[in-house]
């Protein structure tokens, strides 16, 4: 990995190794089946400069321009074993970009500062109920009225949505289609705006979901992220960032269930010797780690790209796609190989079974990703 990371790198990625290994491993399993984490995890990330990675300085981040840092933080992060956990953690990663690039002076160095330092919760609303993957047809209106915008409608499926300060929410200001879109910034504590009850999940049980509901929602103009109706070229931009943070998140789930089958196939004994010795062990060990390690090596082609001033839209979807298909099969495999223990709420392999479906759903299904790739290769 040298050719990607240097020794800023890996001093950063120890860093956040014993982030986790203090203030997350003892408790997570805790905090899966109470379907959240404390409020002060998030001031202690702040406080160890995990929430300001890629962020101005000036805003209290650690400066852009630097994607294997990122990279670097965001694999060590996973070795929480909870994609939940990283999802709300990290939900400022998707929330927070538009306002830092876009948003007017005065709300950017209001909001910004207080989420890095873990003060406040960033969160991304876009997806709607009738919606999906279908961005460019959102329902959710905002009509201007003096020095307001009055906003109605729904969204569903909100990381952080729970407990989230400041909602970045993309709306219609204009006529149909991506033409036609805005961003917003809508704090928690304004009027018209309330919350769902917490939507229970498959997998990703630590991070809270919610449904958002606006109804006659007063939002201050000046809340406006960028120029009116230009919402839908944030949005896309923002979605190649996630994109490869949800790659990052795929291939290391796989890596944490190889590491805990080769753990098991090790200690485990069957037929008077461990089942590391069978053959068909191996070779299902073999496939998954080679699996593995090429989504990992196009994943750090792709953040090589983005660092370079490239726009990979077409290999980061590649990236992400790949890497989803080898977490599926990685987990299965792994809960293959612990057999009934795999079975079991205890096993860590469970948990990453269940955390690995949604890795194909968000940030853009497969199928809408195999769409970009199609259109980039003029097809």
């Amino acid at each position: 990995m040298t050719q990607y990371f240097n020794e800023t790198h890996e001093q950063v990625r120890q860093t956040v190794r014993k982030f986790i290994n203090t203030h997350v491993r003892p408790h997570i399993d805790d905090w899966e089946e109470a379907g959240e984490f404390p409020r002060d995890l998030y001031r202690l990330a702040g406080e160890a400069g995990l929430l300001g990675i890629g962020f101005d300085e000036a805003l209290g981040g650690t400066g852009a321009g630097d994607t294997f840092l990122k990279v670097a933080v965001s694999e060590e992060l996973m070795r929480s074993t909870s994609g939940g956990l990283v999802a709300s953690l990290g939900s400022l990663d998707i929330g927070l970009p538009p306002v830092a690039k876009w948003a007017q002076p005065s709300v950017r160095e209001q909001v910004v500062p207080r989420v890095l330092r873990g003060e406040k919760i960033s969160a991304l609303a876009i997806t709607e109920p009738n919606g999906g993957s279908d961005v460019a047809n959102l329902k959710t209106r905002a009509v201007r009225d003096g020095d307001h915008y009055i906003v109605n409608g729904s969204k569903t499926f909100i990381t952080s949505g729970c407990r989230a300060d400041y909602y970045t929410v993309a709306v219609r200001t204009g006529g149909e289609g991506h033409g036609g879109i805005s961003l917003l910034l809508i704090p928690r504590e304004t009027p018209g705006f309330s919350r769902g009850n917490k939507l229970k999940k498959m997998g990703w049980w630590a991070s809270d979901t919610a449904e958002l509901f606006f109804e006659d929602c007063r939002v201050p103009a000046e809340n406006l992220i960028g120029a009116e109706n230009a919402g839908f070229i944030a949005i896309m931009s923002n979605f190649l960032q996630e994109r490869l943070m949800l790659t990052i998140m795929a291939y290391m789930t796989a890596q944490i269930a190889l590491e805990e089958s080769l753990a098991y196939t090790h200690q485990r004994e069957a037929f008077g010797r461990p089942i590391e010795r069978f053959q068909v062990t191996r070779h299902k060990l073999v496939d998954m780690a080679t699996r593995i390690d090429v989504a990992r090596e196009y994943a750090y082609r792709c953040a090589a790209l983005m660092q370079a001033g490239k726009n990979p839209i077409k290999e980061v979807a590649m990236a992400k796609n790949f890497a989803v298909e080898v977490c599926e099969y990685v987990t299965r495999e792994a809960v293959q190989l612990h057999g009934g223990m795999g079975y079991m709420r205890e096993s860590v392999v469970e948990r990453l079974y269940r955390d690995a479906k949604i890795l194909s759903i968000g940030g853009g299904t497969d199928e809408i990703m195999k769409e970009l790739i199609a259109k980039q290769m003029k097809l």
